[in-house]
């Protein structure tokens, strides 16, 4: 793609580190000696048994030791390639005394292999620009376990060193004991941050609706009493067992000769050999009745909510062409259901939100699920108006009107898809593929899903009667099973529950709405086009242009056809959080619930979703620091009403009263959760707590909430809407001429807006404490969160500090992960983070964070502060600032292949041209970043007297969970 080097100078200073002996410590994969050429199966055993036409960017193969990989060329983002190494193990091949081992598998095999030392390949992949966790990684599931590795910049040397290490990690990895001691608190770690009550609700339903199957009993993250009596010898028979080659699939995508790919696989992978006969997959199980039908907790954090399923068994259908038509009728079925049940909860219902799935479970069960969020407390009455839709849908057909407004709309998703598919990432490309294997489908070319789709439509399977069928069959199976959660305990909630799933609902649908006739000419009428004013190149390289028109808007516009398709839109007006008062509440919280949802002049949302459905036309709403934001991702031919849609809203708002009684429905019903865990703490509290107690940030509370209302709402957002200064990026697959016309005649068709004024600019940084803030959860008593943070920053005048800050951060992150996670094995997640908010002066800071048990908080903080003060002592080794610098310079270098990269540089720029000029440094600013400047950086931030620290602390009686089954 064409930006794929416009960081030149990042790209020579990382290659002069690279370069530099002192760095040079990376072992490189040692010749392999001559071998016989391997005989490889090149048949496409993805597609065996399906009739499905071939995707031909796709190369398949099997090694004679049973290994399987498919493999394709992908240059989005220039430069990656992604592997995804896929083996089918998971919860569901453990034995009663293994339960979790696959999970803990998968976190030793990254302590070292028999050719990698313990912690090294992690230390490799950065300098190779990998960022841990998010381009490494790997993930465990009920069926298998998959290893993922994104590398950046790859040479056939980088590969080929990944591919060795890959390798040994499945065939040879470190089993001892020192290593399970060393890795065996990380996972326990993770498996107590997971706790909570979302983690409960998830088990009750899997223990009810998979009962009778070994799912049932087979959670993925194993139980406290097999992981901490697991040994050496126990783990390396399970390795043993389950790691083998014939249950091995590499899917590799990205920016090299396939053929390369291939070879590699060949090399490193082709002498692994199973250890023992091939183990057989235990039997899942089949749903069935005689099994306990429904199950209760009570969770008062929790809002009521009721779950229910209809189970079929699982089959191996095979994947064909009239497979995946039949399929698409039942999703039109299942999508006429949830378009009904959002239309009765918009309109105010007995819910807040209720929908039905179609899915594969696991190779267990074929499945529609049915969850119902109630208003208030009452769930009975909100499970019988959800059961009536559902009955009137099995009752009566529905009309042709609904059926072709959903087949449209997926029709237009995959012309969409095709229109795009020169741009999907080659990420995307390999995670599709492997999460095909589970389930035994396959994928092909987006032209030959939207021909499957057309073949259907083609042959009118899309008709009233079909899809009456289909609904009446997916919502039928050999067992109904539902569980519930209740904030107090109800000793007869089961029966209850039983009684309202089988009540007589006849008549509760009433009648169905009918669609309107309604277009996009339905919306108000804007003014007359404006003229252009002012058109200049604002930024050289990449060529952003800069336009103003006669009423004031202004527009920055990139065309990019790299993302070819792809168009984006964001609109900036007013002042956004500079526009909102600092001492008292108001109404901005309710703003991402109810303001978008309240209309247009007279449409409401359903008629918005009518006009746009199979269009690409979004809108989304967020606050930034010194904008309100909507913005919106469309193609080039809905480019003008996407714009359209958008000037309208802010020209002529509608005022639906119904979307703010539903936010305040959610608010209310979800209350209590924001204490339920450290981390919803942390997510309701922590900005608030860094802006010294700012009521701009943060959720009110419930009293607050409770009076929220429709009036009250307007009366805040309406002279916030017609605020200005108003901002138009348009960025992507444009034309630029036309894009700046479709602005003239939306945007430049607007009355012209004074800039609003300024109302709270600056926000205060909590000052030093030297004991905590202490905050508490009703959670589980194990479970606390710690936080230290410092003041940065902020605004356009030195952006490039913050970009250095960056460095410095990935630096400590590093470091904290060995010491908290690595060594003291005591939390699975801490974090670093650096934040230099361009639009919001004095606003930044650093903050390291994480979860772990209450007793390590004084230890997380002694860690962290040994850390800075290390940093402030004295530079780090060359070898450290490459491992921090390379892998966050190709974060930066891959995200400035996409739009919305240069968006974020870009926004506010007409109004503060120091953005703009600041995106001809970005190279500079994070290449030639050296240790002297980051010790300089931690000088000047890192000081133990100006950090602030917080932690969050289990109630002295956090209240007990009780959960039963009938």
């Amino acid at each position: 793609m064409a930006l794929s080097l416009r960081l030149t100078p990042l790209a020579l200073s990382v290659l002069f580190l690279a370069a530099n002996p002192a760095t040079a410590q990376t072992a490189r994969p040692a010749a392999a000696p001559p071998t016989a050429a391997v005989p490889v199966d090149r048949s496409p055993w993805l597609y065996a048994g399906s009739d499905i036409a071939h995707d031909p960017e796709w190369r398949f193969g099997t090694l004679p030791n049973g290994l399987r990989y498919a493999v394709r060329r992908n240059g989005v983002p220039p430069g990656q390639v992604a592997v995804r190494l896929h083996l089918r193990v998971g919860s569901l091949m453990e034995e009663e005394s293994e339960k979790g081992f696959a999970h803990l598998l998968e976190h030793l095999s990254f302590r070292g292999s028999s050719k990698v030392p313990d912690g090294e390949s992690k230390r490799v992949w950065q300098r190779l620009g990998v960022t841990f966790g998010s381009d490494s990684n790997a993930s465990t599931t009920p069926l298998s376990t998959t290893y993922k590795l994104d590398l950046p910049n790859a040479t056939e040397a980088s590969f080929d060193q990944s591919m060795m290490i890959l390798a040994d990690m499945m065939a040879a990895p470190n089993i001892t004991t020192q290593s399970l001691n060393q890795e065996r608190p990380v996972v326990l770690a993770e498996q107590r941050e997971g706790l909570g009550p979302q983690e409960r609700f998830s088990d009750l339903r899997r223990r009810v609706f998979f009962a009778g199957q070994r799912f049932a009993d087979r959670p993925v993250i194993g139980t406290v009493e097999t992981l901490t009596g697991a040994t050496a010898d126990a783990v390396r028979a399970f390795h043993q067992r389950w790691y083998r080659p014939d249950r091995t699939t590499l899917v590799i995508v990205g920016d090299l000769d396939p053929a390369i790919f291939e070879a590699q696989i060949v090399k490193h992978f082709a002498a692994w050999k199973g250890t023992g006969p091939a183990p057989v997959d235990p039997a899942f199980g089949t749903p069935s009745g005689g099994h306990p039908s429904s199950g209760a907790l009570v969770e008062p954090t929790l809002p009521p909510l009721v779950a229910m399923t209809v189970l079929r068994p699982w089959k191996l259908d095979a994947d064909t062409v009239m497979f995946n038509r039949e399929r698409m009728v039942d999703i039109v079925a299942i999508r006429i259901i949830n378009r009904r049940l959002e239309r009765r909860a918009r309109a105010g219902s007995s819910y807040i939100g209720a929908g039905a799935d179609l899915s594969d479970l696991l190779r267990s069960a074929n499945a529609t699920t049915i969850q119902i969020l109630p208003v208030g407390e009452d769930w009975e009455t909100a499970v019988r108006e959800v059961r009536g839709v559902i009955a009137d849908a099995m009752a009566s057909a529905p009309t042709q009107a609904e059926i072709d407004r959903e087949v449209n709309e997926i029709l237009a998703d995959l012309r969409n898809a095709v229109e795009t598919a020169r741009v999907t990432s080659g990420t995307q490309r390999a995670d599709t593929l492997v999460a095909a294997l589970d389930i035994h489908e396959v994928v092909t070319s987006e032209e030959t899903s939207l021909g499957i789709l057309q073949g259907a439509i083609d042959g009118r399977m899309f008709t009233p009667e079909r899809v009456l069928a289909s609904t009446r069959r997916v919502l039928q199976g050999v067992a109904t099973r539902a569980v519930i959660t209740t904030r107090t305990p109800d000793p007869g909630v089961q029966a209850k529950l039983a009684a309202a799933l089988t009540a007589d609902v006849s008549g509760l649908a009433g009648t169905r709405a009918a669609l309107r006739n309604v277009s996009f000419a339905s919306l108000p009428r804007l003014g007359s086009p404006g003229k252009v004013a002012m058109r200049a190149v604002a930024v050289p390289d990449p060529r952003i242009e800069q336009v103003r028109y006669a009423n004031g808007v202004t527009g920055l516009f990139f065309q990019n056809p790299g993302e070819v398709g792809r168009v984006y839109v964001s609109v900036r007006f007013g002042r956004g959080m500079q526009a909102l008062p600092a001492n008292r509440q108001t109404p901005a919280w309710a703003a991402n619930l109810a303001l978008l949802e309240s209309g247009i002049g007279s449409l409401g949302q359903e008629e918005l979703d009518q006009i746009t459905g199979d269009r690409r036309i979004s809108m989304d709403f967020g606050i930034g620091d010194d904008a309100f934001v909507i913005s919106g991702q469309t193609s080039p031919a809905d480019l003008a009403d996407q714009l359209r849609l958008i000037a309208t809203k802010l020209e002529v708002p509608g005022w639906d009263p119904k979307p703010v009684a539903r936010a305040r429905a959610v608010a209310t019903t979800s209350y209590a959760a924001q204490r339920a865990s450290p981390d919803a703490v942390i997510g309701t509290s922590l900005e608030k707590l860094l802006r010294a107690g700012d009521p701009r940030w943060g959720m009110p509370d419930l009293s607050e909430i409770e009076k929220l209302n429709a009036k009250d709402f307007r009366a805040f957002w309406e002279p916030l809407l017609a605020s200005g200064p108003i901002e138009v990026q348009v960025f992507g697959d444009i034309d630029v001429e036309k894009a700046i016309e479709a602005v003239r005649q939306t945007f430049g068709a607007m009355k012209p807006r004074r800039a609003s004024r300024i109302v709270s600019a600056a926000v205060q940084f909590p000052a030093h404490v030297e004991t905590p803030v202490v905050l508490r959860h009703t959670g589980e008593a194990e479970q606390a969160a710690a936080v230290i943070a410092w003041q940065a920053g902020g605004g356009a005048a030195n952006i490039a500090e913050g970009r250095k800050l960056e460095i410095l951060a990935a630096v400590m992150r590093d470091r904290i992960l060995d010491r908290i996670r690595s060594a003291e094995g005591v939390s699975y997640s801490p974090t670093v983070l650096s934040q230099w908010p361009v639009g919001q002066p004095g606003g930044g800071r650093i903050i390291a964070l994480t979860l772990l048990p209450p007793d390590k908080t004084d230890l997380f903080f002694t860690v962290v502060r040994e850390i800075a003060a290390d940093l402030v002592a004295k530079p780090i080794e060359l070898d450290e600032l490459r491992r921090a610098l390379v892998p966050t310079a190709q974060l930066v270098s891959r995200r400035s292949t996409g739009n919305p990269f240069w968006m974020q540089q870009t926004e506010g720029g007409t109004t503060d041209p120091r953005r703009l000029a600041a995106i001809q440094s970005l190279g500079i600013d994070y290449g030639r970043t050296g240790p002297e400047e980051l010790q300089a950086l931690a000088a000047k931030y890192l000081l133990r007297e100006k950090d602030w620290t917080m932690v969050v602390l289990p109630e002295e009686t956090p209240a007990a969970p009780v959960a039963g089954a009938r």
